[in-house]
């Protein structure tokens, strides 16, 4: 009898991968925010000061006091100064005067409304205005955007554009974050012969490799692609040993099953501890993850050797457990409608190839690619979407929801 899960739900096998991410979870570094984009954060960032940090003017055009301009009458008021941003004295306005400002200038003292230039008249030393100006328009107050001590992102975040230009507006120049995983890429298989190279019969190219070096990077990694093993215990082991002391993840496709020729099942047994093998998918049903023993401290995650196999194991295992690495919450699945009516004549957990549309109802859909096979790489290809078929044959009725992950 097995020691570890064997042909495990979807759900176990993503608690098993979360519990082994955090297990091996990766140190923090200080990173400069130029660098920082993609990293996951590693802890709670707060706002040392408030945005905007001065009452400001959101317009060019001209500070003055509400409660003048019931009383400017056809004279208006007279143009006391000006008011640009940057490091110039702060204006004051008195009553019955205004003062020319420039858009993210300081609202000058005595000032609470600001009228756009467009909306005014000025004629010499005297502008006229609009008589329906609100009190108050066109200012930015201090602290609208956050205040000191306001929460502006949280540990387990992937940092985009925006939370990087929001440290910026901080002061801020770095940020904690946790390490990117270092990845091993192996392709496994005597039928395997590299693009540009003769393909004698029985031969296939590599597609495996190239597949998943776009996928990690598409992930923000940097994976490192080792040579294609043979079909050979013992060379076999002998690279897996070198990465696993070398990374933090070592990612294989092929020769997991239980073929003759499949030696990494063995192999794993006896070097490592096997936390899971085999799981109640399609495709993927071979998926197998090991950590630790003789083979060092990298996971070791191990995927079919079908192209599209490959695709959906590491979107929905692989992608999953670099995530956990770095302290990443898991994605959750979006949500489609089904263009089509669709049989699911099998009892395992499907992902399913298709395209997601747009038809302007404002309700994502996705339609199924008919093309299902593990080898149709094309149907992989034109698709953008994995769609996730819950265990148990039944019949799905177009217009139903289903769970879906992006490319």
């Amino acid at each position: 009898m097995e020691s570890f899960p064997v042909r495990i739900g979807y759900d176990d096998a993503c608690r098993l991968i979360d519990d082994a991410a955090a297990r091996h979870r990766l140190p923090v570094e200080r990173l400069p925010l130029a660098r920082a984009h993609g990293h996951v954060l590693a802890e709670d960032v707060r706002a040392v000061l408030p945005q905007p940090p001065f009452d400001n003017a959101a317009m060019d055009g001209f500070a003055c006091r509400h409660a003048d301009l019931a009383h400017a009458g056809r004279d208006g008021l007279l143009l006391a100064g000006e008011q640009f941003a940057g490091p110039t004295a702060v204006a004051r306005v008195d009553a019955g005067h205004c003062v020319r400002i420039t858009t993210g200038a300081p609202l000058p003292d005595g000032a609470d409304t600001v009228v756009m230039k467009e909306a005014a008249t000025v004629e010499g030393d005297r502008v006229r205005f609009p008589g329906n100006a609100l009190a108050g328009q066109f200012v930015r107050r201090a602290g609208e955007d956050c205040r000191q001590g306001d929460l502006l992102a949280v540990a387990g975040q992937a940092l985009a554009s925006g939370q990087l230009a929001l440290f910026a507006a901080q002061g801020m120049t770095d940020v904690a974050v946790y390490r990117r995983p270092t990845v091993a890429v192996f392709t496994t298989g005597d039928e395997l012969v590299e693009p540009g190279m003769p393909l004698a019969p029985g031969m296939i190219y590599n597609a495996n490799r190239v597949q998943l070096m776009a996928l990690l990077r598409e992930a923000g990694l940097e994976p490192t692609a080792w040579p294609t093993l043979p079909d050979d215990p013992g060379q076999i082991y002998s690279a897996l040993l070198h990465a696993g002391h070398a990374f933090d993840v070592v990612l294989t496709c092929g020769g997991v099953s239980a073929g003759e020729k499949d030696h990494l099942p063995q192999l794993l047994r006896e070097r490592a501890r096997i936390l899971f093998w085999k799981a109640r998918l399609k495709p993927g049903m071979p998926v197998l993850l090991a950590e630790g023993g003789s083979l060092g401290n990298a996971l070791f995650l191990c995927l079919p050797g079908n192209p599209v196999s490959v695709l959906a194991t590491w979107l929905a295992l692989g992608r999953r457990l670099t995530d956990g690495l770095q302290g990443r919450a898991p994605r959750s699945l979006r949500s489609a409608k089904l263009t089509q009516d669709w049989d699911k004549r099998h009892e395992r957990l499907e992902f399913l190839r298709g395209r997601l549309l747009d038809d302007g109802d404002g309700v994502l859909h996705v339609e199924p690619n008919a093309a299902d096979g593990s080898h149709r790489m094309r149907a992989a290809a034109d698709s953008d979407a994995l769609i996730v078929l819950d265990e148990g044959a039944r019949h799905y009725r177009a217009g139903t929801p289903v769970g879906i992950i992006a490319y």
